[in-house]
């Protein structure tokens, strides 16, 4: 349930991100965009609008419904809520301490 709620809400965000590219730009800061194209009626600008906000809310309602179904879980599903346990054993850890001093190479001068 919870991976086909998953889809769908990404197939929804994609949806939105394309129709929200799709609309005409009517701010003009940067004097690019906004210039012809084929979606230059009224029309067309008001079933994108429609389109913007139902692919919205149906963003919203799937947001809701992935937070409610990922909340009943009952076995931990993140790291930071699992003990952390140790695999090395302690003879790993521990640093080996020579027997005897290493001899020096070289004669010593006196």
């Amino acid at each position: 349930m919870e991976t086909v709620l998953l889809v769908i809400h990404i197939m929804i965000a994609v949806f939105l991100i394309g129709v929200v590219l799709l609309q005409r730009s009517e701010g003009g800061a940067l004097g690019i965009g906004g210039g012809g194209g084929a979606m230059t009626s009224r029309g067309a600008a008001n079933l994108l609008t429609r389109t913007t906000a139902g692919l919205a809310t149906a963003f919203m309602l799937t947001s809701i419904l992935l937070a409610i179904v990922s909340g009943t879980h009952s076995e931990p599903t993140s790291i930071l809520d699992t003990p952390a346990t140790t695999t090395d054993s302690p003879e790993q850890t521990v640093p080996a301490v020579p027997a005897k001093p290493a001899e020096p190479s070289a004669p010593l001068s006196e």
